[in-house]
């Protein structure tokens, strides 16, 4: 697989947890906004990606309309900002993605209401 940035090696989530095939929580819908060139966002895509996770990428520098949703779903503009399932992590890294989608895969499916969960 082609890292997003040149130089880019393999990311682990966590100090000792290495990436696997493993069936991951497949949720009905997922929505990363990124901002281009953004290191965070790349390493996002790759841990998604890594892991068979299907996503919807939205550009919030080329796409006003995404910025303005990502600002009403998170409260801020850093990115990335992912949106699965109406529960919301803003401004993360890969080991947070991580924790995010254990929590995801332990708790039920999520109601109506956003939930936001930051580092």
């Amino acid at each position: 697989m082609l890292r997003r940035f040149a130089g880019c090696g393999p990311q682990l989530t966590t100090d000792n947890e290495q990436r696997t095939k493993a069936k991951m929580h497949q949720p009905q819908k997922t929505r990363l906004f990124i901002k281009p060139f953004c290191g965070w966002c790349a390493q996002a895509m790759d841990w998604l990606d890594d892991h068979g996770i299907k996503y919807e990428v939205l550009d919030v520098i080329a796409d006003e309309k995404a910025y303005a949703e990502m600002y009403r779903l998170s409260g801020q503009t850093l990115a990335p900002v992912i949106d699965v399932d109406g529960r919301v992590l803003a401004d993360f890294g890969a080991r947070e993605l991580a924790v995010f989608w254990k929590q995801l895969e332990q708790h039920s499916p999520p109601s109506s209401k956003s939930e936001n969960l930051e580092r």
